[in-house]
């Protein structure tokens, strides 16, 4: 493909790609790969800490310690963010940090800030809700396909057959 795009290319433009992609810095990609993973792995499983320190010592059931263990998750993401401290995380981890909830409560905290100065309903809001728009409706659309399919297929549910 790239052949086919270097044909539409006058010479001129195909000696400077072939410049620009020998001077272009090679990048880590093992390294990377490594350091996503070991951050994303830490940050699961600091979740998990906290999701048993909540069975251990609140007394809550495996099931309903998911819920607090996000929020407390989600707060302490949003806390790094506004300190800054998130996001030189962020650098060295990459997308470790972009994938738990983690990265997505950095988001949001971080287009907060970023939109302040434009007031809070039409700059923090407006501009939380323009990151989180799209995820939010992808959630509602995907979970009202996934009642219709379960609706359907599942007997005695919903009067499916």
């Amino acid at each position: 493909m790239a052949k086919k795009k270097n044909k539409k290319l006058t010479p001129t433009q195909q000696q400077y790609q072939r410049l620009a992609a020998d001077i272009e810095p090679k990048r880590p990609v093992v390294a990377n790969c490594l350091k996503a993973f070991l951050s994303g792995g830490i940050i699961c499983l600091l979740g998990e800490c906290i999701r048993q320190a909540f069975v251990h010592f609140g007394g809550f059931s495996d099931k309903d310690a998911a819920g607090p263990m996000a929020a407390v998750l989600v707060i302490a993401s949003v806390l790094l963010t506004s300190f800054g401290v998130y996001d030189k995380i962020a650098q060295w981890a990459g997308a470790g940090t972009a994938v738990p909830i983690t990265g997505f409560a950095n988001s949001m905290a971080s287009s907060a800030i970023e939109h302040r100065p434009e007031g809070l309903v039409l700059g923090v809001a407006a501009g939380m809700f323009q990151l989180a728009g799209s995820v939010i409706v992808f959630g509602t659309f995907a979970a009202f396909i996934i009642g219709i399919i379960y609706a359907i297929f599942v007997p005695g549910y919903a009067g499916g057959h």
